[in-house]
């Protein structure tokens, strides 16, 4: 897959395609720039096969910058191309788990004493941090809406207060109290009632109280409920 320029020319019907692929992809991943430089807009009037093409780009991109994020920050893994190019399948995937899986195994590599940068989908880690930790929780932020991570999605870091920021962190995390910490976070009824009903339907919360593998192509990791339950007021 990864050495078929044509694979890419089925999936993105750029008619250049097979000219520059030679020069796109290195090491099995695609730069960003070149997925925003040809895909960044969608042209008006566009027809149906044009916007799924444009579609299969978008999701690529957010597959491989948001969800599956490496450390280097701007390349896309072509492992991805054969779901983007089955639209009407993706939606069979359990893609939450599959990001759990990665999260998981960036946060033990990140625990050697060689690593210096965590990749995986952070946002999802903030967000569970400031949810559980509130002397890490951000001020004015105090809207619940679904999905619940989106509390904080209008969030912008200082890049400028990144150094102090980073030591005052690590002497609250020194100092932490069994008291600071939230074991019901999503239990309160100003959260629930924000909650899709679907969620809590019997059959969807047989689906995240399973114990079961969770699987990232090569990475596999077993979610325990116990992790989990007891933010719902699970036992």
């Amino acid at each position: 897959m990864g050495d078929d320029p044509a694979w890419l020319y089925r999936l993105d019907g750029v008619a250049h395609i097979a000219g520059v692929i030679n020069e796109e992809v290195q090491k099995y991943a695609v730069n960003c720039n070149w997925f925003q430089e040809t895909f960044g807009e969608c042209p008006e009037g566009a027809d149906e096969d044009t916007v799924r093409r444009y579609a299969r780009a978008y999701i690529m991109m957010l597959l491989g910058t948001q969800l599956f994020a490496d450390k280097s920050g701007n390349r896309i893994h072509i492992r991805w191309l054969p779901f983007a190019a089955r639209l009407e399948e993706m939606g069979t995937y359990s893609w939450g788990s599959v990001a759990l899986a990665w999260l998981y195994r960036c946060m033990c590599r990140v625990a050697n004493r060689n690593v210096i940068k965590l990749a995986g989908p952070l946002q999802l880690l903030q967000s569970w941090i400031f949810w559980l930790f509130p002397r890490f929780r951000l001020a004015g932020f105090e809207t619940f809406s679904w999905p619940l991570a989106s509390r904080w999605s209008g969030y912008i870091p200082s890049s400028s207060e990144k150094g102090p920021r980073v030591q005052m962190w690590r002497l609250w995390i020194d100092r932490l109290q069994d008291r600071e910490f939230i074991w019901m976070p999503y239990s309160s009824s100003d959260v629930l009632q924000v909650v899709h009903p679907e969620v809590l339907e019997p059959r969807h919360m047989v689906l995240w109280q399973s114990v079961t593998s969770l699987s990232y192509f090569a990475v596999i990791e077993w979610h325990q409920i116990d992790r989990v339950l007891p933010q719902f007021r699970g036992v």
